[in-house]
């Protein structure tokens, strides 16, 4: 079972759009969206939902209000300022906790004198199992303000890979998060290969830069596709250059197709639809050659 990762190191690069059309193209895939933060991935293959989980990760104080003595010990040690000393003009006659501020930490829990913080574990988000036109589907949502992204990534992982397992698929294709943080580590670790989608511009190809640094730390093979080349030649063969000479492969090029954005409107993916650039997305696939 192979796993590919689909990653940029900025948004809006496309790898959404790239990585559904690949999906259409792939035989018998598992797709997992890993960018929890901000997953659209099911924008594309319109995912027909088949279960719903609660994704629990981390604790949150609670001040009792109704047994507090109101002695505030708890107020100078909190560094997030999370805490909420009372005010009596707004109706609140004891201390309490911002639940969006809250780092979870428990230092008020260990000093508060008369035991009254509670620390129950927090939800942070929920994933979901769905079903689509080209195989099954495992994606996610963080709550608002919710932290611990990397461990809901994760979370996402190992569920596509005992799908796989299960359904014996041959390849799991993974919508990754951008950037190079925790998400975007959580996602690429102990994966078969990595795609780095950029676009010719001077922040394309700065990020790029990260990405292919933090995708050699980790020893995973890696390719790299230009997208909407075409709006800047001299850009994109520097770009290529900058990734031969970090011994990332170069598995072709898409073209700047403004039809992608109706494919898009239209729930499909590139491939489904006459756009020029499906063509190159295809050429791209089986330049990967992982099926």
């Amino acid at each position: 079972m192979k796993e590919l990762i689909v990653i940029s190191g900025k948004g809006g690069t496309g790898k959404t759009s790239i990585t559904a059309s690949f999906a259409m193209l792939a035989q018998r895939p598992v797709v997992a969206d890993c960018d929890v933060d901000a997953s659209d991935l099911h924008l594309v293959l319109a995912p027909t939902l088949r279960e719903r989980h609660v994704f629990m990760s981390g604790h949150q104080a609670i001040i009792m209000e109704e047994v507090c003595c109101n002695c505030g010990v708890c107020l100078p040690v909190c560094r997030s300022g999370a805490i909420l000393p009372p005010s009596p003009e707004d109706g609140n006659d004891t201390y309490r906790i911002d639940p969006t501020a809250c780092e979870g930490c428990g230092v008020c829990v260990h000093i508060c004198p008369m035991d009254v913080i509670d620390f129950p574990e927090r939800k942070c988000g929920e994933w979901m199992i769905s079903d689509t036109v080209c195989g099954p589907m495992v994606h996610a949502r963080l709550g608002v303000a919710a932290e611990n992204s990397g461990k809901l990534v994760t979370t996402v992982r190992q569920q596509a890979r005992r799908i796989a397992e299960e359904g014996n698929h041959p390849i799991i294709l993974v919508d990754g998060p951008p950037g190079i943080g925790c998400p975007v580590i959580a996602s690429i670790t102990g994966a078969s290969h990595v795609l780095i989608v950029t676009e010719p511009s001077v922040s394309g190809e700065h990020d790029m830069e990260r990405v292919l640094d933090l995708t050699r730390h980790f020893g995973i093979p890696t390719s790299v596709c230009v997208n909407k080349w075409d709006i800047n030649v001299e850009m994109t063969e520097r770009i290529e250059e900058l990734a031969r000479q970090a011994r990332a492969r170069i598995v072709g090029r898409i073209r700047y197709d403004p039809s992608v954005s109706r494919a898009q409107i239209q729930e499909k993916a590139v491939v489904e639809t006459a756009c020029p650039c499906a063509e190159d997305i295809r050429e791209v696939w089986k330049e990967l050659a992982l099926q």
